[in-house]
C-alpha cells in the first residue's frame, strides 16, 4: 500500500542525521541507525523505518529516554558484568554490552552481561549475530512493555520476550532464531494498523476471554488500555501448547530482571500511579560463548552447516518446495534488496518528512516527493 523505495544511503545518513538532531553523540547515533536498518534488510518491517519516529524520537522529545547514554558497570567479574543504561539509547547499551560479553568470552570461554534501566533495543537477532560473526554462539533476550497474558488469564503480565539465539555457520547466513514468546508482537500489530490489515485470529485474547479479532488499530488500543491481551506461543490454553511458550516467557522475565535487580511485569507499563509517561526501564541480558574454547570455530561452523542442511534436504510436505533454518529467509530478503532500498509505507514516508523539515535537514529529498 503505497510503498516506494528509498535507497540504502541515502535513508542511513538521514537516520543518524535525525538522531544526531536529537542529541544522540555521532557514534552512538551510527550504532543507532545500523540496529534500526537491519530489520529492515531482513525485511523484520515493523522493527525498522517503522518504529523511527514514534519509538525512539517521539521518546527523546518526551523526556523518557536519554540521547547521550550513560552506559554504567555496576559489577564486573572476568566472565561477567551488570550495567545500569540509565535510560540511554537501547541500541547502543545493547551493542556495547554483547560485545562485552564476546570479549569476554574469547579470553575465558563464556561471558555474560545483564542490564537495568534500558530502553527498547531493536531487533534481538542483531546482538546474537554480532556473536555469532566473531565465531562465538550468541544468547540475548529482553522484558518489555506488559501486554502478553499467561495461561488460563486475560490480564498482560508481561512482555512479548524474545529468545535470541545465533550460532556461526559455514554458509552465507549464520543460524539466527529470533522469536518473540508470544505468538505475535506489538510491533507487528502497529505494523498491522499502518497498512490496514486485521488482527490475525487467536492473537489476542479480550478480558472475556474470548479471542480478539478485526482491526488492529481498534485491537492496539484495547491492548494499551488492558482491556486485551496477546496470547503466548500455542496460543490460548493448553490444547497447543500455550504452556510451553507462557514458561519461555517467564524465562526471559526472569534472566531480564533477577541478575541485575531490575524492573519486571507491570513495572514496565511507561507510566507512573498518576498515569504520566515515565522511562520504561527495560531488562536485557547477553551471553556469548566462544567456540574456539571448544573444539574450535572452523568445526563449530562446518557441523553446523552439516546439521541444516540435512534438515532443509529432509523430505517436504505435499506441496511445498523448500525447507527453510531460521536466518535463511532474512538472508534471501537482504540478497532482493541490497542494490535497492528499504520499502516505506505511506504512513512512515509522512513521519520522515515531518522530522526533516522539523530538523531543518533540506539537503535530504526522497523519492516519494513528487
Amino acid at each position: 500500500m503505497g510503498k516506494v523505495i528509498c535507497p540504502w544511503d541515502l535513508i542511513t545518513d538521514f537516520v543518524t542525521d535525525a538522531f544526531i538532531g536529537y542529541g544522540v553523540p555521532k557514534e552512538d547515533a551510527k550504532i543507532c541507525t545500523d540496529v534500526l536498518l537491519e530489520s529492515d534488510r531482513r525485511g523484520i518491517e515493523s522493527h525498522g523505518c517503522n518504529r523511527f519516529k514514534p519509538i525512539y524520537l517521539d521518546r527523546i522529545k518526551a523526556g523518557i529516554q536519554n540521547p547521550v547514554t550513560n552506559f554504567e558497570i555496576i559489577k564486573k567479574t572476568p566472565t561477567t558484568a551488570v550495567v545500569d543504561g540509565h535510560n540511554g539509547m537501547g541500541q547502543v547499551i545493547g551493542y556495547r554490552s554483547m560485545q562485552m560479553a564476546i570479549d569476554k568470552a574469547k579470553k575465558y570461554g563464556m561471558g555474560m552481561v545483564a542490564v537495568r534501566n534500558s530502553c527498547h533495543y531493536g531487533i534481538a537477532g542483531y546482538y546474537a549475530t554480532m556473536a555469532a560473526k566473531q565465531g562465538c554462539i550468541g544468547i540475548t533476550g529482553t522484558n518489555a512493555r506488559p501486554s502478553v497474558a499467561p495461561t488460563f488469564g486475560v490480564e498482560g503480565m508481561f512482555g512479548t520476550n524474545p529468545l535470541t539465539i545465533g550460532i556461526p555457520t559455514d554458509e552465507d547466513f549464520d543460524f539466527v532464531i529470533d522469536c518473540a514468546t508470544s505468538i505475535t508482537q506489538n510491533g507487528k500489530i502497529e505494523y498491522y494498523e499502518r497498512i490496514g490489515e486485521n488482527v490475525h485470529p487467536g492473537t489476542i485474547i479480550g478480558r472475556d476471554g474470548q479471542p480478539i479479532e478485526g482491526d488492529s488499530g481498534i485491537a492496539l488500543k484495547k491492548i494499551r488500555q488492558g482491556e486485551a491481551a496477546l496470547t503466548t506461543l500455542g496460543g490460548i490454553g493448553e490444547s497447543l501448547g500455550g504452556y510451553k511458550g507462557y514458561g519461555y516467557a517467564m524465562v526471559i522475565e526472569l534472566l531480564s530482571a533477577i541478575l541485575q535487580d531490575g524492573s519486571y511485569g507491570k513495572e514496565l507499563d511507561g507510566k507512573d500511579e498518576n498515569g504520566n509517561i515515565r522511562p520504561y526501564h527495560l531488562g536485557h541480558f547477553f551471553i556469548a560463548i566462544d567456540t574456539n574454547h571448544f573444539l574450535g570455530e572452523e568445526l563449530t561452523r562446518k557441523k553446523a552447516g552439516e546439521i541444516l542442511r540435512s534438515v532443509r534436504n529432509s523430505e517436504k510436505a505435499p506441496g511445498c518446495e523448500k525447507i527453510y533454518t531460521a536466518g535463511e529467509k532474512e538472508w534471501n530478503i537482504w540478497q532482493e534488496r541490497k542494490d535497492s532500498g528499504v520499502p516505506i509505507n505511506e504512513s512512515v514516508q509522512k513521519e520522515i518528512i515531518a522530522v526533516r523539515d522539523e530538523l531543518g535537514l533540506t539537503q535530504y529529498k526522497f523519492p516519494w516527493e513528487k
